[in-house]
């Protein structure tokens, strides 16, 4: 990507946006409040977007700016707010049904972790980040990111029990 090649922003929006709402819905959990988190980490791309010379530059920049933006708002709660579900979880039979309400009963446990530690997990398991992307994408030291995401991991683990957990990569199981 030439420095002032403006004409490959566009392609590089339509490449991307899928990916970085998805981020975004899981850090914030709001369908609005995430496309309005990549609409603003998608201007200060494009105001970045002279100094970005690899597409692998400027999905760095933008995935740093959502987490960045993320955890501001998040900060000042006055734009949003975590809506706890006063529903138990379901706990029926295998199936798809199953899965789905599975699913939506993990993810309300995803929600009532800090912000921060919810970025954390979100960026190093599901966008599958290194530790060192992981803390490049926050601003923080590789060591904060271990830390932050071992907290909300062992949060998540009171929260859905042991035993439902899903296990983190190299992990031993026992039997």
């Amino acid at each position: 990507m030439a420095s002032k090649d403006w004409a490959t922003f566009p392609e590089y929006v339509s490449a991307r946006s899928a990916a970085l709402h998805r981020a975004a819905y899981l850090m914030v959990g709001d369908v609005g409040l995430a496309q309005d988190l990549v609409q603003e980490a998608l201007i200060r791309t494009y105001v970045a977007w002279p100094r970005l010379h690899t597409p692998a530059n400027a999905e760095a920049y933008t995935r740093k700016a959502i987490t960045t933006i993320a955890i501001d708002w998040s900060r000042r709660k006055a734009r949003w707010a975590e809506r706890p579900s006063d529903r138990p979880p379901d706990t029926g039979t295998p199936g798809h049904a199953d899965g789905v309400d599975e699913q939506t009963w993990l993810w309300q446990c995803l929600r009532q972790l800090p912000t921060r530690q919810r970025v954390a997990i979100v960026l190093r398991y599901y966008e599958d980040l290194t530790e060192a992307q992981t803390a490049e994408a926050m601003g923080c030291a590789i060591g904060t990111v271990k830390s932050t995401v071992s907290a909300g991991m062992a949060r998540l683990r009171v929260l859905v029990g042991p035993s439902r957990m899903p296990h983190e990569p190299g992990e031993v199981v026992a039997p």
